[in-house]
């Protein structure tokens, strides 16, 4: 009785397509959003609150993992809105073709890595 074995997959040699990417990057920046927008509310909120509350935020800015948060967090909705908007474009027509959305996700891709970036070069 020969029985087909189980093939294993190796998740580390396939090689994925740069749309599957950015739609898995989509959901983990909305991940990322949903559990920080809650903190950057807070901070906002202190930093108005009063002049002592707003030297405690610039405090917080001043140290560097602090800043690495701050742009990660710009690169998760950098990337998240840029995504976004090219799923909402596909749904409609727009750039759904093979060729035009390999191009748009390396366009997200790549755009939202410069935005942050850019905001790094501002903060650092």
């Amino acid at each position: 009785m020969n029985r087909p074995r189980p093939v294993f997959f190796n998740l580390t040699q396939l090689q994925m397509p740069v749309g599957s990417v950015t739609s898995i990057l989509h959901r983990i920046t909305g991940v990322i959003l949903a559990v920080g927008t809650p903190f950057c509310i807070y901070l906002l909120g202190l930093s108005l609150a009063d002049a002592q509350g707003y030297a405690r935020v610039a405090g917080m800015f001043a140290q560097t993992i602090f800043k690495l948060l701050a742009v990660l967090f710009i690169w998760a909705l950098a990337h998240h809105l840029l995504a976004g908007v090219r799923h909402l474009l596909s749904d409609i027509d727009v750039g759904s073709h093979l060729q035009a959305a390999r191009t748009s996700a390396w366009v997200v891709n790549c755009s939202a890595v410069v935005i942050a970036l850019l905001s790094a070069g501002v903060l650092f």
